[in-house]
Order: structure tokens, then C-alpha cells, then sequence
């Protein structure tokens, strides 16, 4: 029998860290057995209730989405995987999932206690990170597909999870005209940016062009049938912990963060991944390297399982290809904002949506001129694109 002692809010977070939800701590004294008193910690997301009605529509899916993917997917996904001979999948333990209407919260494993640590998001990830990030999105996927094949006998898994299929664009009509408006403006951003840059003329011509894009390809130009899978949705820097050697080599990666979880193509985690993490100068010369890590990862998952493998290595390039702009969408919003400090991260909780967003545009038309990262990270996007055809 276990005593609950005292307990006690800790803070960790800093502005930048968190958007769709608060996070915080709870530490826990506690007596089991009438032994002595022991310590623990759970770390705690709850419902931000942020000013703009938009958002607050939101809120209580995406925790749906979460709370749901933690408590239902996650041990069917873990119980293929292990029939297969492989590990479990590294997300962090669920302990406690409340869904009651506002007071809607999360309490999970406290990963600092396993000397997990968040990758500095003003930096691109370098490719030992990267590597890991992939590997560990390939073995969601294989466990997805194998899920599909050998337990839901061809049925989709958001026809089975119903969660799976809710997303901003439907859950409710007010939450897809922010989403899609959000979208829309850091493509209106992406042009100014390369207008100010000059030299860009061809892809700031283009740009213009694909706004009218954004709400089909958010809508439906993550479909596929090969690489459909359950997916991450919102694999980016901030969404990831990892843990490093006495070399300061990273050695694990831990994904957080399931309120976009979605069945899509598998692709549209690659490009998320890709385009919003990593500097060009890692992600050009190291594509195929990842990709090809991806595809064995995959094939090892789908082998432990006695399921063929569905798809070359060259038709997964084609398919990552053919979800670039999904990336791109992606990029244009969270590349500048990835490279500001803590305290020029616009405040979420105290404003309302036309607000926000402006302050968004002012800080990441700021670091353009500011942070000598902001400008060769934000072209190398354009560069490739220019250089693979997509724009033209």
C-alpha cells in the first residue's frame, strides 16, 4: 500500500519549448509498505484555455488525439512489434490520461530522471541525431503496417481508432479556417523573406503561386496507399529528447508529442522531419544515407514479422519527393521561430489570433537579419527545390 506524503508544481519549460498545450512537473513524496519515503516525478501537460476561440476548439482534440494514441496505439503497436522480435516503440510512459471537458491533462514518465535531454532547436540536428530519429520513425511505421496487415486484417487504423482521422481541418469548421489562415500567412512570409534576400526572384514567383495550394495539399496531399501509416504528424526538434554517451554521441531518441498523430503517407513524417530540422548542408549530401537507413530499419520490422517488403528504395525516394511541399508548407512556419531565443517567442496565452500571428512575422523577418543562421537554413529549402524540379 503506497502514501501519498506531499506533492509539489515544478516548472521546467521556457516560452518557445510548448505550443499546444502547458507543460510542468509534479514531484511526489510517497511511503509504500511503511518503508522509507520515496521520490518521483511526473511530468504534466495540460489544456493551455488560450484567448483566441479558435484554438480553444482545438484543445480538447488534440488531447483526444494524445491521450487516445498513448492508451490504444501504443500497446497494439508495442505487441506487434514484440511478436516480431524488435523493442518496444520509445515514447515515454503514460501513467494517467483525464479527458474530462477543460481540465483535460496528461501525466507521463519524467525522461530527465533517464538523462534524456532536448536537442538545442536553434541548431539543425547533424546526422547522428537524424539517423536515430529516422530509425526510430521507421520502426513506427513498420509496427503500423504490420498492425494493419496482421491484427485490423486490412482495415485502416483510423477506420478502427476513429481519433486517428480527426485533424485541425475537421475539427470543427472555425479550427480549419485558423489552421489553413496560419499556413497560408508563413507562406506570405516566406515571400517578403525572399524578397528581401533578392536574387530569388523565381522561387518567390512560385511561392505566390502555391498559397492557393496549401489547403488540398494539408487536406488531402498526404494521402497514399503504399506508405500509408500511422504517423508522428509533429516529428520536429522540439519533439524529441535524446540521450548521449560519455562522448556526447547521441545513443537514444524518445518522440513526444502525438497531438497531430494522423494515418497518412509515411512520407510526410520524412519531409516534416527533414526540411524543419536539419540545415541543407546535412540533409543534401545525407538523403539517400537516411532514406536507405529508413528502408532497412522498415525491412527488419516487417522480416521480424514474416511480411514481405512492399516497396524499393527507389519508389520510397519518389514518394518522399513526392510530399516535398508538404514539407515545405512546414518549414516556412517553424524554421525562423526555431532560431529565436526563449524570450522573442511571441506570448500564445495572452493574445489573439491576427496578434500572434503578426508577431510571428515580425520575429522571423527580425532573425533574417539578425542570426547568421536564419538565411543560409531558410534558402537551402529553395536551393534544392529548385535544384529537384519542384519549383521551375
Amino acid at each position: 500500500m503506497s502514501v501519498l506524503k506531499s506533492w509539489k508544481v515544478a516548472d521546467f519549460t521556457k516560452r518557445g519549448d510548448n505550443y499546444a498545450s502547458d507543460v510542468t512537473s509534479v514531484q511526489v513524496k510517497y511511503s509504500m509498505n511503511d518503508k522509507e519515503d520515496s521520490e518521483v516525478t511526473y511530468v504534466v501537460k495540460l489544456n493551455p484555455h488560450r484567448n483566441f476561440g479558435e484554438f480553444q476548439e482545438a484543445e480538447p482534440f488534440l488531447f483526444e488525439k494524445e491521450g487516445k494514441f498513448y492508451e490504444e496505439l501504443v500497446p497494439a503497436l508495442n505487441e506487434v512489434l514484440m511478436s516480431a522480435g524488435q523493442k518496444p516503440l520509445r515514447f515515454a510512459k503514460c501513467f494517467l490520461v483525464s479527458l474530462e471537458e477543460g481540465k483535460e491533462q496528461l501525466y507521463l514518465e519524467d525522461l530527465r530522471a533517464r538523462d534524456f535531454k532536448m536537442f538545442d532547436r536553434r541548431k539543425g540536428m547533424d546526422e547522428y541525431h537524424i539517423a536515430l530519429v529516422i530509425s526510430e520513425l521507421a520502426r513506427l511505421h513498420g509496427a503500423s503496417y504490420l498492425l494493419t496487415k496482421k491484427v485490423l486484417k486490412g482495415e485502416s487504423a483510423e477506420a478502427r481508432y476513429e481519433f486517428l482521422s480527426k485533424d485541425f481541418l475537421d475539427f470543427t469548421p472555425n479550427t480549419k479556417e485558423m489552421f489553413v489562415s496560419w499556413m497560408q500567412r508563413c507562406v506570405d512570409t516566406g515571400v517578403i523573406m525572399l524578397d528581401r534576400i533578392g536574387g530569388y526572384e523565381t522561387a518567390s514567383a512560385w511561392l505566390k503561386s502555391f498559397r492557393c495550394e496549401v489547403e488540398n495539399i494539408l487536406s488531402s496531399g498526404i494521402q497514399s496507399t503504399r506508405f500509408s501509416s500511422i504517423c508522428h504528424g509533429d516529428c520536429w526538434n522540439n519533439n524529441l529528447l535524446f540521450r548521449y554517451n560519455t562522448e556526447g554521441r547521441p545513443v537514444e531518441v524518445m518522440l513526444l508529442d502525438l497531438q497531430m498523430c494522423r494515418e497518412a503517407s509515411a512520407a510526410s513524417d520524412l519531409n516534416y522531419l527533414l526540411w524543419t530540422s536539419v540545415n541543407g548542408d546535412v540533409r543534401k549530401p545525407n538523403l539517400h544515407r537516411f532514406l536507405s537507413l529508413y528502408h532497412s530499419t522498415y525491412k527488419e520490422v516487417l522480416q521480424g514479422g514474416d511480411m514481405p517488403m512492399h516497396f524499393t528504395i527507389e519508389e520510397l525516394m519518389e514518394e518522399y519527393r513526392d510530399k516535398h511541399k508538404y514539407g515545405l508548407i512546414f518549414a516556412l512556419g517553424i524554421v525562423p521561430m526555431m532560431l529565436t531565443e526563449p524570450d522573442e517567442v511571441p506570448e500564445m496565452s495572452d493574445t489573439d489570433f491576427e496578434t500572434l500571428m503578426n508577431g510571428f512575422r515580425e520575429v522571423s523577418l527580425e532573425k533574417l537579419k539578425t542570426n547568421p543562421l536564419c538565411k543560409p537554413r531558410f534558402l537551402s529549402v529553395f536551393d534544392e527545390f529548385m535544384e529537384t524540379g519542384v519549383i521551375s
